[in-house]
């Protein structure tokens, strides 16, 4: 015999006194969220994200939660990496809490809706966190082997990483600085003018960890957030110390876009199954990553840099980019690179969208000669 359903009007009614009887804290959320920086009445706060277009203040909303004997006092975090510290550790429950009073007692529909209550347009989106490292992988997909060969060349190149994956290869990238959110401008620097756009996962840690294997990776990572890699590729002078410098590919201001917001990983599942990655310029789609074209798996890249040095929340490593970035011609057959008026989109299928301008740097006041000099003067431009 079939069970009636129980009309949901009865389950909202009933939520808050079932929440008191259970006399515990809530161990699920009714709908998922995401997690944000943003900004509002002028301030930076932390904020729940709900249908990619809500916003709930977070410290506002608890302080109402409160209100109700029901739900004891919880310390509001004061950023976002206070939060992801506090939120193995209690912290999501009160979350949850709130996100269950807010759908059972309608409050998003309500008229007039509570005060810490807005819509995404009314609010700037701020760089979710501002972490104390970050570590991209480099050349983390097949696709991105030698894609600046010709096709033949880089299908040979990829097939050869097959057979000797080796271990992770992982550079610092700075933070302050150089982070941006959703809606800021990737600024190209004076005199750089080959410049290039990788679209990548963040893998945002929730706790500290060492020496994780892979196999228990997951249970350190807080949640995923769009990032992008943005790189010069005009290198050093040739009359300077010779060889590769990351400092200068990677460290720009504006060159570690990150955003919009952080999707913790019990809304999200695992990004080995589902991962989709794009990135376009100028409406013209250039990427496109998915997982089964990765060397190394986000688990094996949190092993190895937890190797090298302890992994605190809030800190960040990237999976690496896929094929198509503008220094590569096996996917368009020539180079492409940023230039001002160009619009980034970055995408993650289930976490959201970077959406980013791009413009020039005016010229600087001259220095001594001690300063990076504009990429014309010693390579000739592209054609």
């Amino acid at each position: 015999m079939r069970r009636a359903a129980v009309p949901l009007l009865l389950v909202t009614l009933a939520w808050p006194a079932l929440v008191a009887a259970q006399g515990g804290p809530a161990t699920s959320s009714a709908v998922p969220f995401k997690l944000g920086t943003f900004e509002i009445d002028g301030d930076p706060r932390i904020g729940i994200v709900l249908e990619d277009k809500v916003i709930i203040d977070l410290v506002a909303a608890n302080r109402a939660l409160e209100r109700n004997p029901a739900y004891p006092p919880v310390p509001m975090p004061a950023d976002m990496r206070a939060l992801i510290g506090q939120y193995e550790y209690g912290l999501k429950h009160r979350l949850y809490e709130i996100v269950n009073d807010l759908v059972a007692a309608r409050r998003l529909s309500a008229t007039p809706r509570p005060r810490y209550v807005h819509d995404l347009a009314q609010v700037r989106t701020l760089a979710p966190l501002m972490p104390r490292k970050i570590l991209n992988a480099a050349v983390n997909f097949y696709s991105h082997v030698g894609e600046g060969g010709s096709p033949e060349e880089q299908k040979k190149a990829a097939e050869e990483r097959r057979r000797t994956r080796g271990v992770p290869y992982l550079f610092l990238k700075p933070t302050e600085g150089a982070i941006i959110g959703n809606g800021d401008a990737v600024v190209l620097p004076y005199g750089r003018d080959r410049i290039d756009w990788e679209v990548e996962l963040g893998i945002v840690i929730g706790r500290a960890t060492k020496y994780v294997p892979a196999t228990k990776a997951a249970e350190h990572i807080f949640g995923y957030m769009v990032t992008v890699d943005i790189s010069d590729r005009g290198g050093r002078p040739p009359d300077s110390r010779p060889g590769s410098d990351w400092f200068v590919g990677k460290g720009h201001d504006t060159f570690a876009p990150m955003g919009p917001w952080i999707v913790p990983k019990e809304f999200y599942g695992d990004p080995m199954k589902r991962l989709r990655q794009t990135l376009s310029v100028g409406g013209q789609q250039m990427q496109e990553g998915l997982p089964g074209d990765m060397i190394h798996s986000v688990y094996e890249l949190i092993e190895y840099a937890s190797s090298i040095i302890t992994l605190y929340p809030g800190d960040v490593v990237n999976n690496g980019t896929s094929g198509g970035v503008g220094m590569g011609t096996a996917v368009r057959g020539k180079q492409m690179f940023l230039k001002a008026g160009d619009e980034i989109v970055a995408s993650i299928e289930g976490i959201g969208t970077l959406r980013l301008p791009v413009v020039a740097e005016p010229a600087p006041t001259p220095g001594t000669g001690s300063y990076l000099p504009p990429v014309s003067s010693y390579r000739k431009p592209q054609p």
